[in-house]
């Protein structure tokens, strides 16, 4: 397990905090103790991910405190091969006591496990090699004191923004970092830090059985580019507001259309149906579909982890595999999986740097906006709310609890809750007419909203 080209902490991504380089060299040592225990002790294979994060979370309802929670939070994971035998271990002590008993344990349980021909680290030629900075570690220096103010300044600017604002569930400030050190026996060693702070408020309006809650936040790398907090406080009390008297509206197929943030759940099933783990599995409504269109032919996905401040950045994956930023669908056509090194040999393919995830993807649009999605679609439903979980990704079977806007040639006739829409993901995802181009920025994920020309809608 010798390391052949490993990376020097020098290489880690540049950054100017001293702190933060301080903590990634402790992590680093920590890294290289843990791996050169377990080639003492006789795996054949290691690899070891270091973390730290810490943070801080206030939150204010009616006006007062409620809670003030200071966090700071270590994790050390093992991952060890006796041939093709695995085993796990983790531990938050750093202690050489405690990092030689996590060896152990990594140890004596792949004893006890069935060897697997796809386990093992990636070939080295997969590994990254070239250490980058993404922009993405600006600490906010704010006391509680601060945040708290903040917090009752949102939610204050909510509360009295209407009279039909009658009670609150609060408002929170939340700021946090986190770092991170991937190492392995085959010498990669790779890093990142990052930060994410949020300012966010939700409300009920109306009274008893005809009380109705929503809520709305910003989430950003850098604090400087948050909402105002009046600002945030005021929208979350105008969606309540929306949503009083809901109408029902009769069964029947309808158009519809989802806001942005329904939209990333559509998102959402596609990167699971076509993830390395549901295609060896075989538990996949796309099973074996590279190649095939399966979006309208002017719809192309692609990933983007080199993304200055992107929420996902990343030069290397959870596998220490090299990221690349290329499409996963071009014109409506599936081009790859999303594969980590166990999945793709499963599969007999190489991995694609998604161990982990796929990183900052971007959705193409034929739209300017959710307004012009709705003026299209006419007479027909708009969601933005979805309930349950009623989504079977082996089939594609799609219903779930909604609630929304019934719209009237082109404009919001009044409030839809109570509903369920129902249809299979596989005709919806090849049936989109329009996708916007009013991408949610607190998603790593861009997509905007998105018009489906027809949908099953129970109501009445």
């Amino acid at each position: 397990m010798k390391p052949e080209h490993a990376l020097t902490i020098s290489q880690f991504p540049a950054q100017k905090d001293v702190f933060v380089q301080e903590r990634l060299h402790h992590l680093h040592e920590v890294s290289q103790t843990l791996l050169d225990m377990a080639r003492k002790k006789g795996a054949t294979q290691a690899e070891v991910s270091c973390s730290e994060s810490g943070g801080l979370s206030v939150n204010v309802r009616l006006g007062e405190v409620e809670t003030v929670e200071y966090n700071q939070d270590r994790g050390i994971g093992v991952t060890l091969y006796v041939g093709k035998r695995k085993g796990n271990a983790s531990t938050a002590d750093t202690s050489m006591e405690s990092l030689e008993a996590t060896i152990d344990q990594a140890l004596a349980i792949a004893q006890y496990t069935e060897e697997d021909s796809a386990a093992g680290l990636p070939e080295k030629e997969w590994l990254a090699k070239d250490a980058q900075d993404f922009d993405t570690w600006h600490p906010w220096e704010i006391s509680a004191d601060k945040a708290i103010d903040i917090a009752l300044e949102c939610e204050d600017a909510g509360r009295h923004s209407s009279d039909q604002i009658r009670n609150s569930e609060g408002a929170s400030v939340t700021s946090g970092s986190g770092l991170n050190v991937y190492a392995s026996s085959d010498g990669f060693v790779g890093a990142s830090a990052g930060t994410h702070h949020s300012i966010g408020a939700a409300f009920i309006a109306g009274e008893g059985d005809a009380m109705q809650r929503d809520g709305w936040y910003d989430f950003r790398i850098d604090a400087s580019e948050l909402s105002n907090a009046k600002e945030i406080g005021i929208e979350a009390a105008k969606r309540a507001i929306t949503r009083l008297d809901p109408r029902m509206i009769k069964t029947g197929e309808y158009p519809v259309v989802f806001s942005n943030e329904m939209s990333r759940g559509l998102l959402g099933h596609l990167l699971g149906a076509i993830a390395g783990s549901a295609q060896y599995r075989r538990t996949t409504f796309l099973l074996d579909s590279v190649g095939q269109q399966i979006l309208p032919s002017w719809v192309s996905i692609t990933e983007r982890p080199f993304l200055m401040r992107g929420i996902n950045s990343g030069w290397f994956d959870a596998d220490g595999v090299a990221t690349q930023a290329t499409d996963l669908i071009t014109d409506g056509v599936i081009q790859r999986y999303l594969l980590g090194t166990y999945s793709a040999r499963k599969l007999g393919l190489k991995p694609t740097g998604n161990a982990g995830g796929a990183h900052n993807l971007l959705v193409s649009s034929n739209a300017a906006g959710l307004s012009e999605l709705v003026q299209e679609m006419g007479t027909g439903f708009l969601v933005t709310q979805l309930m349950g979980q009623g989504v079977n990704t082996v089939t594609g079977d799609y219903s779930r609890g909604a609630g929304g806007f019934w719209v009237e040639n082109g404009e919001i006739a009044y409030p839809v809750d109570g509903v369920t829409i129902a249809g299979n993901l596989k005709n919806m995802l090849g049936s989109i007419a329009g996708i916007g181009a009013d991408h949610d920025h607190r998603s790593q994920h861009s997509i905007g909203s998105v018009y489906l020309p027809k949908m099953m809608v129970a109501g009445e």
